[in-house]
Protein backbone atom coordinates (compact mmCIF):
# COMPACT_ATOMS: atom_id res chain seq x y z
CA UNK A 1 0.00 0.00 0.00
CA UNK A 2 0.99 3.32 -0.87
CA UNK A 3 -0.45 6.55 0.85
CA UNK A 4 0.51 9.73 -0.68
CA UNK A 5 -0.66 12.76 1.77
CA UNK A 6 -0.95 15.94 -0.54
CA UNK A 7 -2.02 19.84 -1.26
CA UNK A 8 -2.70 20.50 -4.48
CA UNK A 9 -1.16 24.01 -3.69
CA UNK A 10 2.48 22.37 -4.31
CA UNK A 11 4.20 22.14 -7.53
CA UNK A 12 6.76 19.29 -6.26
CA UNK A 13 3.19 17.86 -5.31
CA UNK A 14 1.65 18.04 -9.10
CA UNK A 15 4.99 15.94 -10.65
CA UNK A 16 4.64 13.33 -7.52
CA UNK A 17 0.71 13.19 -7.62
CA UNK A 18 1.46 12.90 -11.72
CA UNK A 19 4.55 10.46 -11.80
CA UNK A 20 3.53 7.98 -8.49
CA UNK A 21 0.31 7.01 -10.38
CA UNK A 22 2.17 4.97 -13.06
CA UNK A 23 4.72 3.60 -11.07
CA UNK A 24 1.82 2.07 -9.01
CA UNK A 25 0.22 0.65 -11.77
CA UNK A 26 3.60 -1.08 -12.57
CA UNK A 27 3.69 -2.72 -9.06
CA UNK A 28 0.13 -3.16 -8.62
CA UNK A 29 -0.24 -0.95 -5.60
CA UNK A 30 -2.97 0.98 -4.60
CA UNK A 31 -2.72 4.41 -3.66
CA UNK A 32 -4.35 5.80 -0.67
CA UNK A 33 -5.05 9.55 -1.51
CA UNK A 34 -5.16 11.44 1.45
CA UNK A 35 -6.19 15.16 1.44
CA UNK A 36 -4.58 17.60 3.30
CA UNK A 37 -3.95 21.41 4.18
CA UNK A 38 -0.26 21.88 4.13
CA UNK A 39 -0.19 25.47 5.43
CA UNK A 40 -1.68 23.89 8.72
CA UNK A 41 1.93 22.03 8.63
CA UNK A 42 4.16 25.03 8.02
CA UNK A 43 2.17 26.68 10.53
CA UNK A 44 2.54 23.94 12.99
CA UNK A 45 6.32 22.40 13.08
CA UNK A 46 7.83 23.86 9.56
CA UNK A 47 7.92 27.39 9.50
CA UNK A 48 11.50 28.06 8.06
CA UNK A 49 9.39 27.95 4.72
CA UNK A 50 8.45 31.36 5.73
CA UNK A 51 11.90 32.38 6.10
CA UNK A 52 12.90 30.74 2.83
CA UNK A 53 10.35 32.82 1.30
CA UNK A 54 10.77 35.57 2.87
CA UNK A 55 14.36 35.86 2.37
CA UNK A 56 15.35 33.73 -0.26
CA UNK A 57 18.53 32.83 -1.68
CA UNK A 58 19.18 33.90 -4.78
CA UNK A 59 21.20 31.66 -6.40
CA UNK A 60 19.38 28.46 -4.52
CA UNK A 61 16.29 30.53 -5.49
CA UNK A 62 17.24 30.69 -9.34
CA UNK A 63 17.93 26.83 -9.20
CA UNK A 64 14.86 25.49 -7.92
CA UNK A 65 13.03 27.32 -11.24
CA UNK A 66 15.29 25.39 -13.45
CA UNK A 67 14.72 22.33 -11.36
CA UNK A 68 11.40 22.47 -11.42
CA UNK A 69 10.98 23.03 -15.18
CA UNK A 70 13.85 20.03 -15.41
CA UNK A 71 11.53 17.62 -13.76
CA UNK A 72 8.29 19.63 -15.33
CA UNK A 73 9.68 18.59 -18.81
CA UNK A 74 10.27 15.08 -17.92
CA UNK A 75 7.04 14.18 -16.84
CA UNK A 76 5.53 16.33 -19.95
CA UNK A 77 3.68 18.48 -17.79
CA UNK A 78 3.60 22.83 -17.85
CA UNK A 79 4.60 24.49 -14.58
CA UNK A 80 4.40 27.95 -14.09
CA UNK A 81 6.28 29.40 -10.97
CA UNK A 82 5.50 31.43 -9.57
CA UNK A 83 1.65 31.39 -10.29
CA UNK A 84 0.25 35.00 -10.28
CA UNK A 85 -1.36 33.77 -6.70
CA UNK A 86 1.27 32.41 -4.36
CA UNK A 87 0.85 30.84 -1.87
CA UNK A 88 -2.77 30.32 -2.96
CA UNK A 89 -5.60 29.43 -0.08
CA UNK A 90 -6.20 26.10 -1.19
CA UNK A 91 -8.77 24.38 1.56
CA UNK A 92 -11.71 24.65 -0.37
CA UNK A 93 -10.11 22.31 -2.99
CA UNK A 94 -8.94 19.81 -0.72
CA UNK A 95 -11.74 19.63 1.35
CA UNK A 96 -13.39 18.91 -2.24
CA UNK A 97 -10.93 16.12 -2.88
CA UNK A 98 -11.98 14.69 0.66
CA UNK A 99 -15.73 15.00 -0.15
CA UNK A 100 -15.60 13.17 -3.28
CA UNK A 101 -13.22 10.46 -2.39
CA UNK A 102 -15.26 9.94 0.97
CA UNK A 103 -16.61 6.98 -0.35
CA UNK A 104 -13.99 6.11 -2.89
CA UNK A 105 -10.75 7.76 -2.62
CA UNK A 106 -10.54 7.25 -6.34
CA UNK A 107 -13.52 9.10 -7.59
CA UNK A 108 -11.36 12.20 -6.30
CA UNK A 109 -8.83 11.65 -9.03
CA UNK A 110 -10.32 13.80 -12.13
CA UNK A 111 -11.24 16.47 -9.72
CA UNK A 112 -7.72 16.45 -8.00
CA UNK A 113 -6.16 16.67 -11.71
CA UNK A 114 -7.97 19.48 -13.12
CA UNK A 115 -7.20 21.45 -9.66
CA UNK A 116 -3.58 20.83 -10.16
CA UNK A 117 -3.85 21.58 -14.20
CA UNK A 118 -5.82 24.62 -13.67
CA UNK A 119 -3.41 26.05 -11.07
CA UNK A 120 -0.18 25.14 -11.98
CA UNK A 121 -0.68 25.17 -16.14
CA UNK A 122 -3.49 27.51 -16.88
CA UNK A 123 -2.29 29.64 -13.59
CA UNK A 124 -5.33 30.00 -12.60
CA UNK A 125 -6.56 30.96 -8.61
CA UNK A 126 -8.14 27.91 -7.14
CA UNK A 127 -9.24 29.55 -4.21
CA UNK A 128 -11.84 31.47 -6.29
CA UNK A 129 -15.56 29.55 -6.60
CA UNK A 130 -15.87 30.32 -9.94
CA UNK A 131 -12.93 28.58 -10.91
CA UNK A 132 -13.97 25.51 -8.32
CA UNK A 133 -17.29 25.56 -10.26
CA UNK A 134 -15.72 25.47 -13.69
CA UNK A 135 -13.66 22.38 -12.78
CA UNK A 136 -16.64 20.79 -10.79
CA UNK A 137 -19.10 21.08 -14.25
CA UNK A 138 -15.74 19.73 -16.75
CA UNK A 139 -15.26 16.61 -14.16
CA UNK A 140 -19.04 15.85 -14.09
CA UNK A 141 -19.61 17.28 -10.30
CA UNK A 142 -22.88 18.85 -9.40
CA UNK A 143 -21.68 22.25 -8.18
CA UNK A 144 -24.22 23.04 -6.03
CA UNK A 145 -23.63 19.40 -4.73
CA UNK A 146 -19.66 20.32 -4.03
CA UNK A 147 -19.78 23.21 -2.11
CA UNK A 148 -22.98 22.06 0.17
CA UNK A 149 -20.69 18.86 0.62
CA UNK A 150 -17.19 21.37 1.31
CA UNK A 151 -19.04 22.88 4.50
CA UNK A 152 -20.02 19.95 6.47
CA UNK A 153 -18.17 19.99 9.40
CA UNK A 154 -16.94 16.03 8.94
CA UNK A 155 -14.86 17.01 5.56
CA UNK A 156 -13.54 20.28 7.78
CA UNK A 157 -12.50 18.04 10.85
CA UNK A 158 -11.08 14.94 8.40
CA UNK A 159 -8.78 17.54 6.46
CA UNK A 160 -7.46 18.56 9.51
CA UNK A 161 -7.35 15.25 10.96
CA UNK A 162 -5.39 14.12 7.91
CA UNK A 163 -2.87 16.95 8.34
CA UNK A 164 -2.30 15.95 12.34
CA UNK A 165 -2.09 12.47 11.24
CA UNK A 166 1.20 13.02 8.70
CA UNK A 167 2.70 15.47 11.25
CA UNK A 168 2.22 12.93 14.03
CA UNK A 169 3.57 10.15 11.62
CA UNK A 170 6.65 12.41 10.83
CA UNK A 171 5.75 14.56 7.91
CA UNK A 172 7.03 18.02 7.46
CA UNK A 173 5.53 19.38 4.43
CA UNK A 174 3.69 18.08 1.07
CA UNK A 175 3.93 15.07 -0.78
CA UNK A 176 4.73 12.84 2.16
CA UNK A 177 4.38 9.33 0.98
CA UNK A 178 4.49 6.55 2.63
CA UNK A 179 4.97 2.28 1.36
CA UNK A 180 3.65 -0.04 3.81
CA UNK A 181 2.59 2.50 6.78
CA UNK A 182 5.86 3.12 8.13
CA UNK A 183 8.49 3.44 5.26
CA UNK A 184 8.18 7.34 4.71
CA UNK A 185 9.70 9.99 1.58
CA UNK A 186 8.89 12.90 0.93
CA UNK A 187 8.71 14.91 -2.58
CA UNK A 188 8.51 13.84 -6.06
CA UNK A 189 12.39 13.37 -6.19
CA UNK A 190 12.39 10.75 -4.30
CA UNK A 191 10.40 8.60 -6.48
CA UNK A 192 13.49 6.23 -7.53
CA UNK A 193 13.87 5.42 -4.05
CA UNK A 194 10.25 4.26 -3.57
CA UNK A 195 10.89 2.32 -6.89
CA UNK A 196 13.29 0.30 -5.29
CA UNK A 197 11.64 0.19 -1.83
CA UNK A 198 8.68 -1.83 -4.33
CA UNK A 199 11.61 -3.63 -5.35
CA UNK A 200 12.89 -4.81 -2.07
CA UNK A 201 9.61 -5.82 -1.10
CA UNK A 202 9.02 -7.75 -4.35
CA UNK A 203 11.99 -9.76 -3.82
CA UNK A 204 11.74 -10.56 -0.39
CA UNK A 205 8.17 -11.72 -1.34
CA UNK A 206 9.49 -13.93 -4.14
Amino acid sequence: MIEFFFDCSSPWTYLAFHNIQPLADEFGEQIVWRPILVGGIFNSINPSVYTQRDRPVPAKAAYMIKDLADWARAAGLAIKMPPRVFPVNSVKAMRGCLWLGRDDARAMLPFATQVFEAYWGDDLDISMDAVLHEICQRVGVDPAAFFAGIAEPSIKDQLKANADEVMARGGFGSPTIFVDSTDMYFGNDRLPLIREALHRRRASAA
